[in-house]
């Protein structure tokens, strides 16, 4: 994510064009790879790609495949690092030290979901990315990407790299999760990354879910469970499982975590970056209402950005959405900013008129919104949140939760609800002058002088294979 100021006029964000997301200027404003294509891995549905998919009848297909080369996923992550390590953190990036050993297929992946809020069974997407020349099993990770203000800028999308001229951009692909394939898949593991309902070829003019519990955590599993099948129809078994998330994404990695465990089913280890646990706590932050010490052994810290107010108005248009709190935009936020939140919510272009104030974050509720009861449809979202908060759980499987002590979005505090009542397996890792990009990037790439003394989160997984 990025500090920068929202640049008027931003490109449109419908499937067709580039797009926003979290950390570029003008697209990635929140929470928010590649060599040419091979024979019968290029294309949509075409070749031994296609046919190797799963046969027609069962929960899953792979409709476009692509192989990058680990030279070409190397020289996409060297452009994009220094968007991430921003302020440099790390060390560039160095292909010799760090640089993927395997080449690496991409499929888009389609199964359905079933909205628990709603009961909408929907058509959805992700991203299967596997180590080419493995063999039998395969340890797996489902990956979480964070919060994109946008519709199409989604992992699936990094089967563009199906064309050998295409280049992954900022402002129009989820560089997020190309370094997760990278550093995971191009390492020999597999990853599955769901789109999120909302996102994606397959919307369909449906909004999203953001920070919804139910949605996130039923899409997130029924992409892991198509990604598993996937996988087997390529004649791989999937071994131990794996979860890493970022930002928004960490909070659903959380909560697939807790999914997961209550149900038995066993996690390996899971990593998260720049979470947001208490839902309520961070809502007031946002909000300006509530504000934290600085971190120990810092003498300052950054504002919030403007822009998080872009995140409010999505989190506010996801409740009303999937919880039918029909008007919560509009009882929530002040009447001056009713026809910019309602605009934005529909299509997500970061195209204000100069000649209206923008909301900052503690500019855009009603007044009283944390102090009375200001509308019924008000206090529904408040308890809403509370429910869906993944502060207090006991954790029996490992979890690390890497926070940035200089993160723009995410202070430090907000983690550590989750760090004190997570029990002996949670474990926090902060990052030093990280901020919300750089924290990310830190828990991918960094080494022990810059992790408070741990490992990165590629080390810290293979201690468990």
């Amino acid at each position: 994510m990025s500090a920068s100021q929202l640049a008027p006029g931003a490109p449109d964000s419908t499937p067709s064009q580039p797009s926003r997301g979290e950390g570029a200027p003008t697209r990635r404003l929140f929470v928010l790879g590649a060599g040419a294509g091979v024979a019968g891995l290029s294309g949509a549905g075409s070749g031994p790609a296609q046919a190797a998919g799963p046969r027609p009848g069962r929960r899953a297909s792979i409709d476009r495949s692509c192989r990058v080369t680990a030279a070409r996923l190397d020289g996409q992550v060297a452009r994009a690092y220094p968007l991430f390590n921003n302020p440099a953190i790390l060390p560039a990036f160095d292909a010799q030290r760090d640089g993927a050993r395997f080449e690496v297929d991409l499929h888009r992946i389609v199964t359905h979901t079933v909205v628990p809020e709603t009961g909408e069974r929907l058509k959805v997407s992700g991203l299967l990315a596997v180590p080419v020349g493995v063999k039998g099993e395969v340890p797996l990770v489902s990956w979480q990407h964070g919060t994109i203000l946008s519709f199409d800028q989604v992992p699936s999308n990094l089967t563009r790299l199906a064309d050998p001229a295409y280049e992954l951009t900022d402002a129009a692909d989820s560089l997020e999760t190309l370094f997760n394939v990278q550093r995971f898949a191009g390492q020999g593991y597999a990853v599955v990354a769901a789109d999120y309902v909302g996102k994606g070829p397959f919307r369909n003019g449906r909004g999203e879910g953001y920070a919804v519990k139910g949605v996130s955590v039923r899409t997130c599993l029924d992409m892991l469970a198509a990604g598993q099948e996937a996988l087997r129809s390529l004649g791989l078994r999937p071994s131990k499982l794996f979860l890493h998330g970022w930002s928004q994404g960490a909070l659903n990695t959380q909560w697939l975590h807790q999914a997961l465990r209550a149900n038995a089913r066993p996690v390996a280890a899971t990593a998260v970056a720049s979470p947001f646990n208490d839902l309520n706590e961070a809502w007031s932050f946002w909000a300006g209402f509530q504000s934290f010490a600085l971190p120990k052994g810092t003498t300052s810290y950054p504002a919030l950005p403007s822009w998080i107010s872009l995140c409010m108005i999505v989190a506010l248009g996801s409740y009303e959405l999937q919880y039918k709190l029909t008007g919560l935009l509009r009882s929530a936020i002040r009447p001056e900013f009713h026809d910019m939140a309602l605009k934005y919510w529909n299509d997500y272009r970061a195209e204000f008129d100069p000649g209206k104030p923008f909301p900052t974050g503690s500019d855009l509720l009603v007044p009283g919104f944390f102090e009375r009861a200001t509308d019924d449809r008000n206090s529904a979202f408040l308890r809403q949140l509370a429910a869906n908060r993944a502060s207090y759980w006991d954790y029996d499987a490992p979890i690390r939760f890497h926070y940035g002590l200089a993160d723009e979005a995410i202070h430090p505090a907000m983690v550590f609800r989750a760090l004190s009542a997570g029990g002996k397996l949670a474990g926090g890792i902060p990052v030093a002058g990280a901020s919300h990009r750089a924290t990310f990037l830190a828990g991918l790439y960094g080494e022990a002088s810059t992790l408070g003394g741990s490992e990165n989160v590629l080390a810290w997984f293979r201690s468990f294979r």
